[in-house]
């Protein structure tokens, strides 16, 4: 049976259409997704995440821990600060993409994909060592994401803390609506915003109030269906869609993410390897030049050789245009390279473009045709 967040009631009694997604029942869209999408682009929306996965680990040995799992380097995080990251296996495949927040010297969060928390945990626990505490806190907290230009304007009614100080990838501790909370200036969906981390007995009064404070901005509650054309638009990967154990960080199309300096993580040899030869193939975007949605697993082909795979597609409600992304192989990554996606049996001609597809606007610039 799928779970259910706190807020499923709250979710129902809106006329949210439900869906089951990585074993939780879960609001796909409210009305309409591509209003939703449109209102994220433009004023501001929330999304109910708290399917999402947060571990905490404490004690002495915390950070190396960290280190040893992670691909990015969090010996650059001070207190409050967090960075994307991967964990990998030996073989340097992803298993999970997340962010991780050093909350203190001994204390740091990691916010995890919900088809895969489980998993992470056990992995977490077998390489931790009896000088860390690794706490599984999903089932304690919510997880509210207000994404979009206006979601600083809505949040500065409910919370005494600094949004405008408050810099991209860093968290406080502060209150929310009156209720103790984490919120940090993160998001998956391109735009400016907030998550903000509360407990699960608090989470309806935090949720009604931040729901009222995005409608007074001519917001929307928004589902998993604009979710997902908002990431996609911003290039943003999906693991176990875009990326799994088989695909590395280099061939994601992630490479930045990976600090060979460290001296060791798990996965670090083969990484290496690769990079010093170069990946066979690689994620990269693709535009469409016909009316055409690429799906996962359509082939894609160069001449009458098949050179990739798309691994999810969408028309764009920002830009009207049908893309996707695809692993191809390396001689077929460059931008501009002409391709063509196969969909229900026509190939379709398309262009390999950079990722990623949309860009917000410079702040003060409008967002009128988003």
């Amino acid at each position: 049976m799928a779970r259910r967040t706190p807020l499923f009631e709250a979710h129902r009694e809106l006329g949210a259409r439900l869906v089951e997604f990585a074993g939780w029942e879960m609001p796909v869209s409210y009305g309409s997704a591509i209003e939703e999408h449109h209102a994220v682009r433009r004023r501001c929306g929330v999304f109910d995440v708290s399917h999402m996965g947060e571990i905490e680990l404490r004690g002495a040995g915390a950070e190396a821990l960290c280190q040893e799992l992670t691909v990015n380097d969090v010996a650059r995080l001070a207190d409050g600060d967090g960075q994307y990251t991967v964990l990998c296996n030996e073989r340097g495949g992803v298993l999970d993409d997340l962010v991780i927040f050093r909350l203190a010297p001994e204390r740091f969060l990691l916010v995890v994909n919900a088809a895969n928390t489980a998993a992470d945990l056990a992995w977490i626990r077998r390489h931790a060592r009896a000088d860390v505490t690794v706490d599984d806190r999903s089932d304690a907290l919510v997880l509210l994401a207000l994404q979009g230009p206006e979601s600083e304007r809505a949040l500065r009614t409910l919370t005494p803390l600094d949004l405008t100080a408050l810099r991209p990838f860093t968290i406080r501790d502060t209150t929310v609506a009156g209720v103790a909370s984490q919120v940090s200036r993160t998001g998956y969906t391109g735009e400016d915003g907030f998550e903000i981390l509360v407990p699960a007995a608090d989470a309806r009064p935090v949720w009604d109030a931040v729901l009222a404070a995005v409608r007074h901005c001519e917001g929307l509650p928004a589902g998993l269906g604009a979710r997902d054309t908002l990431r996609l638009e911003a290039g943003l990967p999906l693991c176990g869609t875009d990326m799994d154990a088989d695909t590395t960080p280099l061939e994601a199309g992630i490479a930045w993410v990976v600090k060979l300096r460290k001296a060791h993580f798990v996965g670090r040899n083969a990484l290496a390897s690769q990079a010093a030869a170069g990946p066979e193939r690689r994620l990269v975007g693709l535009r469409l030049d016909e009316p055409g949605i690429p799906r996962h697993g359509n082939a894609v082909w160069q001449g009458g050789a098949r050179v990739g795979t798309v691994t999810s597609g969408t028309k764009s409600p920002t830009l009207g245009t049908f893309i996707g992304m695809a692993s191809v192989a390396a001689a077929a990554t460059r931008p501009g390279t002409a391709v063509a996606v196969e969909i229900r049996d026509r190939r379709l001609p398309a262009q390999v473009v950079d990722r990623p597809f949309y860009r917000r606007p410079a702040p003060g610039a409008s967002h009128a045709t988003a």
